[in-house]
């Protein structure tokens, strides 16, 4: 069990985590189960961090600072997600266009917009909250559940990468076991709160999965990214509403 736990949070965080061997493809996709405790962790140090900065900063600048940690975070692997999908699902004529496009680096107009309505989406979010240490912990580690379920639930688009591999070895085991990490951080952490923004969290999973398999024939390690993104936001929205 502790080679999948590491391996998800070596795939999913810049921590430079010791590891006995290295993990091999059944082990990337067991980590999949793993992956909203990652999520629960990150967001525990942007909880811990913005504790800190409320005694020397406003709300408003401390909340650019949490952007800056939370993308720091990952190594904005997500977040590059996101773009290449904005580039690739709204630029392309045809599905295979649009994968290719997915695939180059550059940045396109599609994913300038995106990108930036994005941050300031969740910066508005987090400089409108009075209290936000619940959802700084609860958007990360639902975001994260969003991604183990589209691993697992949704076909992929391409026949090799990285995405490819935690395709293959994911299983439904790995998808109950998110589930219950991400329900009971949930519960335990919004009460309410926390179950209405996991419902709104799985709604916006599936309406982004669904729309992304539009506009392509499966998902790819960027539609992971992207639905991590999207579903954080959407949880700093609800938390919002519901508080």
């Amino acid at each position: 069990m502790l080679t999948p736990l590491l391996a998800a949070f070596q795939f999913l965080t810049i921590l430079p985590l010791p590891a006995r061997r290295q993990p091999t493809l059944p082990d990337l996709g067991r980590a999949v189960g793993w992956f909203p405790l990652v999520g629960l962790g990150v967001g525990a140090v942007l909880a811990g961090v913005d504790w800190l900065l409320g005694f020397i900063l406003p709300p408003g600048v401390s909340a650019v600072l949490l952007l800056a940690l939370w993308l720091l975070a990952s190594g904005a692997i997500h977040f590059d997600g996101f773009l290449d999908s904005c580039d690739g699902l709204f630029g392309g004529k045809t599905p295979d266009q649009r994968l290719e496009i997915m695939r180059d680096h550059r940045v396109g107009a599609f994913a300038v917009a995106g990108g930036g309505l994005l941050l300031l989406l969740k910066y508005s979010a987090l400089a409108a909250m009075p209290h936000r240490t619940a959802a700084l912990i609860l958007a990360p580690t639902l975001g994260r559940w969003a991604m183990a379920l589209a691993i697992v639930l949704f076909p992929y688009a391409r026949a090799q990468g990285l995405g490819r591999a935690m395709k293959d070895h994911a299983r439904w085991p790995q998808a109950l076991v998110a589930t219950a990490i991400a329900l009971a951080a949930a519960l335990a952490v919004g009460g309410w709160t926390g179950a209405g923004a996991m419902l709104a969290a799985g709604i916006a999973f599936l309406l982004a999965a669904g729309f992304i398999r539009t506009r392509i024939p499966g998902l790819t390690g960027d539609s992971y990214g992207a639905i991590n993104e999207l579903v954080e936001a959407v949880v700093l929205l609800s938390v919002l509403v519901l508080l």
